[in-house]
């Protein structure tokens, strides 16, 4: 689980370290796509957002032709390809699934639980052991803890 103080900035720290980048974000709000470089044109923006065409048209535009920058999105509905100075990748799922935005319950969804059988009849792990041939384990024989095979 994550800390409840978890935030988008940590979030872009992660995928920085993660595609090799130096997380540093931008100070000028103009700039609000640079989170982070791996030289001085290539530079690195995250975000939870699904973009579109229209937006990563946008974005391209902001960032300018003498720069490049990688997109890590939660997904992108244009053609990953469509702009020269863009690269858009989609952030990985099990990072995102460690992120989980706006919530404060973290309860287990556990399902189907194997119920305790009330008659009395031993289970199938607390059944006498046999050994390879189907006759009971030799009461000299050792068990993994140390203990004789037959004791309980």
């Amino acid at each position: 689980m994550i800390a409840k103080d978890y935030n988008p900035a940590m979030l872009a720290e992660a995928m920085c370290k993660h595609m090799g980048f130096t997380y540093a974000p931008a100070e000028d709000p103009q700039e609000y796509w640079r989170h982070g470089h791996s030289t001085e044109t290539d530079f690195i923006y995250v975000t939870t957002q699904a973009l579109t065409h229209d937006a990563c048209a946008k974005i391209a535009h902001d960032v300018g032709p003498d720069r490049s920058l990688l997109i890590c999105c939660k997904a992108f509905d244009t053609r990953a390809d469509a702009f020269d100075n863009l690269t858009l990748v989609k952030i990985p799922t099990s990072i995102l699934q460690k992120c989980e935005w706006g919530r404060d319950d973290y309860s287990l969804n556990i399902q189907n639980l194997p119920m305790a059988e009330e008659d009395g009849e031993p289970t199938e792990d607390e059944a006498p052991k046999k050994g390879r041939r189907g006759g009971k384990a030799k009461p000299d024989a050792m068990d993994l803890f140390g203990g004789e095979a037959g004791d309980e």
